[in-house]
């Protein structure tokens, strides 16, 4: 029995990764469900019907259609170990959220991991990142806002009673952080991802006496499927572009996640930012490559 605990460290651990169809969210899925935890896999995108909100972002990545389903992720940590449930959800809709937890709680009769990960800033970039903030749409605010921080805010509503009813659970919101850097170049990304972080933050302090944790968690540049697709290459010839040397795969950021779950003393790190580069030198994991990937600095 050790050592399934050992291989399988989650196994008796019931997740929901939101905005799971590609990129981190898929990467931490899949971590998840390598140590064994039953993962609810949320997001738009099913084989059938691929999230339709893309359109620009494809044009300016030469792609034909949006990569990844929820049902492709759940598949993928179901072999890997875990078990995977698809479940499609538009997370800025709060009956569908509230329709996902109770699911869960119907289910599993639990939740003991929440990653907030589901994230719209993607469907207005226009392909300019550094601009001032004067020349950047405002459509921005409403992706980054309206379906980005607003989709963290949601979930954690509907999970955290869940939580806090068992005096037990975590909370983890996917960011980026550079140590109070700014993001050079552009306003609208660099309010939402402190706003997540702050967020992080806040419900640290309402959760603590419920011996609930939150953490934000901060990767590095990954590379996801939009990253890869625009500098033309793909996971297996990555290496070929200098450019991307300083990248990481979206995995890494799954194992720090995974680690921060198996961590049982996980509640001393509440209220925090914490860098996946960091994470991975404290429990001694390294990203699929066998790399130890330093942090990204601005």
């Amino acid at each position: 029995m050790q050592n399934e605990k050992t291989q399988r460290p989650l196994k008796d651990c019931v997740a929901v990764v939101t905005g799971a169809s590609r990129g981190a969210g898929r990467g931490i899925a899949m971590e998840l469900g390598a140590a064994g935890a039953t993962v609810y896999v949320t997001g738009r995108s099913t084989r059938e019907q691929p999230a339709q909100t893309y359109g620009q972002l494809l044009a300016l990545s030469d792609m034909q259609a949006v990569p990844g389903s929820i049902d492709d992720t759940a598949d993928e940590l179901t072999r890997m170990g875990g078990h995977g449930i698809a479940v499609q959800c538009d997370h800025t809709r709060e009956e569908e959220v509230a329709a996902l937890f109770a699911r869960v709680e119907r289910e599993a009769g639990r939740i003991d991991l929440l990653v907030n990960n589901a994230w719209g800033g993607h469907e207005t970039f226009n392909g300019v990142f550094e601009a001032p903030f004067w020349e950047h749409p405002l459509s921005n605010w409403d992706s980054m806002f309206d379906r980005g921080v607003r989709n963290h805010l949601v979930a954690s509503r509907c999970a955290a009673p869940l939580m806090a009813r068992r005096k037990k659970g975590l909370i983890t919101t996917t960011t980026f952080w550079d140590r109070g850097n700014y993001l050079r170049g552009n306003l609208f990304y660099d309010l939402a991802k402190a706003s997540m972080t702050r967020l992080a933050f806040g419900m640290a302090q309402d959760l603590r006496p419920h011996g609930v944790a939150s953490i934000a968690v901060s990767p590095g540049w990954m590379r996801t499927e939009f990253v890869l697709a625009g500098h033309k290459t793909d996971e297996a010839h990555w290496h070929e572009r200098p450019a991307l040397a300083r990248t990481e795969s979206p995995r890494y950021l799954g194992r720090a996640i995974a680690a921060l779950a198996g961590d049982a003393r996980v509640m001393d790190k509440s209220g925090e930012v914490l860098r996946v580069a960091d994470l991975a030198r404290e429990y001694g994991f390294t990203d699929i490559d066998g790399r130890q990937v330093e942090a990204f600095e601005m």
